[in-house]
């Protein structure tokens, strides 16, 4: 529902937008022109003569008065032409005259004998914009225009008489705008196409028929326009050339696009249209080449295909692309909801142009669908955005993945090497080692008391090697031991036991704050030996008087435990180092200790994590499978 609405709001956003525009350029025209002329007289023949005279158009019977909201006055049965008389305003002496619209092949303009214009095109397009400059003009004789055409014929729209600079003005205005949005989409078109060349081909063919549709929309655009077939007449036939072309381009790269974008719709069916597209293009295309090659002896056959059945089709693909659209943002696809809301504007612009246009009997010429298109346009320019913009999150969570993995391989090889080293080494040393520590023992019991002292030293540095040794053996062959159901408030009241004789000496305290109906599964000698670990990091890191806070909780079926210190803490590189074999920021440490806690808590399907300030304090946490009793 929130969709639906967004779609409507954006859609009358740019329908009152649109709107305005068009009222501000109405505004301005009048605003241009110092007088209008709303009325004339027509009078239809079923010949077009260009060289009649003015007397003999004057002699003619059945002149009809016609005002300017007239647009759509009925064809009589045979007509061939038009003829158009309108009377010079009293004050129009030395003032231009612009006919902003006039439907015709073929205009001639005449005042007395005098010919003051004349214009003949080859070429099927019908819309002119005639300026008459003031020298041409006087205020005596009326203005006789002879118009030739088999469809639409006649003016349009209101006359406008004025300063020759101004009407030019709006004469350049009237279609310039078309000129300039359809430019700026080539210019858009072409420079996708050069950042095509650095795509792989897995986006390419996307990226390249979204530059196809932009730059057919630019074309269409310009050559729709009436400017420059007014400016450059002479080029007429090319532009709608041009114009045909960019139509046939533009409707099946509208479909593989979307095909690559969206998808292909049921049972393939956009990929089937699309395919028929292509071939439909390329009939017209082929129709369109012997038209001109004819000199337009086709050209009915060629305007049925390329008209009114291409007319049809666009109807089709358009109701199957909004249909598959709507289908897929139904499941959830935002660039389908994108598409459905660019879709819907073309479509309310365009639809409601449509329906203005066979209302007035095609005396109407299409100008809001430019902004349906560029609304359009933008939409799918989004799409295509998210859809690079979603890559190129995927390639940061890839490399962020890859890294990760990168760092668990140099991990696992770290551990094999050390597990392997520890199974090879372990036994082959503690055997000499129990022997020379017997020998030194009887040694020591025999010896005088002058050499005792080093005696003793020798044995502890034994007793260190052989720890080290055991917890080399600890990490090469961590076992669970005899597993239980342990009580971690029971187990914490060992530990605590255990290790404040240590906390006292230097100077600190623990408290321990744990539940009494918290329970895991485990070793009880393992969960101490890694606890033990742990808690002497902490006591040695305080400095002085310091605490130490043991707590604990039951989480969604899991058991947490949290040792935290005010010591002197850790810098982030060294805390992401901890559980590496031999790192230890301690002068006596080894290494070994922690590498030791996190096999023995990874053993009982544990997880540890550490968070710690320098200055402040370390805080682990530590969690474990709940058991319910």
């Amino acid at each position: 529902m929130k969709g639906l609405v967004k779609v409507l709001a954006t859609v009358f956003v740019v329908v009152v937008a649109v709107f305005s525009v068009f009222f501000i350029e109405s505004t301005n025209n009048k605003k241009s022109a110092e007088q209008t002329i709303d009325e004339w007289q027509i009078l239809w023949m079923d010949h077009f003569d260009p060289d009649m005279t003015v007397g003999q158009l004057e002699k003619e019977k059945g002149w009809i008065n016609v005002r300017a909201d007239d647009k759509a006055m009925a064809r009589p049965e045979g007509a061939a032409s038009q003829w158009v008389r309108i009377k010079a305003p009293v004050n129009s002496e030395g003032k231009a005259i612009l006919f902003k619209k006039i439907y015709g092949y073929d205009i001639i303009a005449k005042q007395g004998d005098h010919k003051i214009y004349e214009s003949h095109r080859e070429y099927k397009y019908g819309v002119n914009v005639v300026l008459l400059p003031s020298d041409s003009i006087n205020k005596e004789d009326p203005i006789y225009l002879g118009i030739r055409s088999p469809v639409r014929i006649g003016i349009q729209s209101e006359v406008y008489v004025g300063d020759f600079y101004n009407l030019h003005n709006m004469y350049v205005k009237s279609s310039l705008s078309d000129f300039i949005i359809g430019s700026s989409l080539m210019f858009i078109a072409f420079t996708m196409l050069i950042c095509a060349i650095f795509l792989n081909s897995e986006y390419a063919a996307t990226w390249v028929s979204l530059c196809l549709i932009i730059l057919s929309c630019g074309f269409i655009m310009i050559t729709y326009s009436s400017f420059l077939y007014s400016t450059y007449g002479e080029y007429g036939s090319i532009y709608v050339i041009l114009f045909d072309l960019s139509l046939f381009i533009l409707l099946p790269s509208f479909s593989f696009f979307f095909e690559k974008v969206i998808g292909s719709g049921y049972r393939s069916l956009i990929r089937k249209f699309r395919t028929f597209q292509i071939g439909y293009s390329l009939l017209c295309t082929a129709l369109m080449l012997i038209n001109i090659f004819t000199h337009n002896h086709i050209y009915d056959l060629y305007r049925i295909a390329s008209a009114t059945l291409l007319g049809l089709i666009m109807m089709v693909q358009f109701i199957i692309l909004i249909t598959t659209a709507i289908f897929y943002a139904k499941r959830g696809s935002k660039e389908a909801l994108i598409f459905s809301v660019g879709f819907a504007i073309f479509s309310v612009l365009g639809l409601g142009e449509l329906f203005w246009f066979y209302l007035k009997a095609e005396y109407y010429d299409l100008f809001l669908w430019k902004w349906g298109v560029v609304s359009f346009l933008i939409s799918l320019i989004v799409i295509m955005g998210k859809r690079f913009a979603r890559n190129h999150e995927q390639i940061v969570e890839y490399s962020r993945q890859l890294e990760m993995f990168n760092n668990e391989l140099q991990r696992s090889e770290k551990m094999e090497i050390i597990s392997e080293l520890a199974a090879s080494v372990a036994h082959e040393v503690r055997n000499p080692l129990q022997v020379t520590r017997g020998f030194l023992q009887l040694l020591s019991e025999k010896n005088s008391s002058s050499n005792q002292l080093y005696l003793n030293m020798a044995l502890d540095e034994l007793d260190r090697a052989a720890l080290i040794i055991t917890d080399f053996l600890t990490f090469a062959k961590p076992e669970a031991g005899k597993v239980t159901t342990l009580n971690v408030l029971e187990e914490f009241i060992h530990i605590e036991g255990i290790l404040m004789p240590l906390v006292n000496l230097q100077g600190g305290k623990i408290t321990v704050h744990i539940p009494s109906d918290l329970h895991i599964r485990g070793s009880s000698s393992k969960f101490k030996q890694a606890f033990i670990n742990i808690i002497k990091n902490s006591i040695e890191a305080l400095d002085g008087e310091g605490e130490i806070d043991i707590w604990a909780h039951g989480d969604d079926g899991k058991v947490c435990i949290y040792i935290k210190d005010n010591g002197e803490g850790m810098e982030p590189e060294v805390l992401a180092r901890l559980g590496e074999p031999y790192f230890s920021n301690k002068t006596k440490g080894t290494g070994l200790g922690l590498m030791v806690t996190f096999r023995i808590i990874e053993v009982m399907q544990g997880n540890i994590s550490f968070t710690s300030t320098k200055g402040v304090g370390t805080e682990v946490c530590v969690s474990f499978p709940s058991v319910i009793i």
